[in-house]
């Protein structure tokens, strides 16, 4: 690659991370070794083990702003049947190029989560709530 190309794109606007995955990252709006209380207690990094379901209201996986996984409380049949950060990670892994996210939406929360890399879903937004 001649330096004028290195130069073009080293100042082309868009990060290497979005050359590598496809999309550009959101930020990680908390301190991501933090854990925050806001209604619950809620982490800046999405820990595996989370379950990607809320008491009350909904919980999503997306590829690029497309629902793969819905968790309804509606249509919930008991604890145990829902995915879990793990098993969403899996699938992000099969298709790393897209923009993969996890929402939870609950009365007086919601946390929206970017998977930036392996293992890695970062917390990117976070609200009030729909109540």
């Amino acid at each position: 690659m001649s330096s004028a190309n290195l130069e073009l794109k080293f100042y082309s606007g868009q990060s290497v991370f979005y050359e590598e995955a496809g999309y550009e990252p959101l930020p990680c709006i908390a301190d991501r070794n933090e854990i925050y209380p806001f209604c619950g207690y809620y982490r800046a990094i999405l820990p595996m083990e989370e379950v990607i379901a809320v008491g009350f209201g909904s919980a999503l996986l997306t590829k690029n702003s497309k629902c793969v996984y819905v968790y309804d409380e509606m249509a919930s049949t008991g604890y145990g049947k829902y995915m879990t950060v793990a098993q969403a990670e899996e699938i992000a892994a099969a298709d790393p190029k897209y923009d993969w996210r996890i929402h939870f939406m609950a009365p007086l929360s919601d946390l929206h989560y970017q998977r930036q890399g392996r293992q890695n879903w970062v917390l990117y937004e976070k609200g009030a709530g729909f109540a």
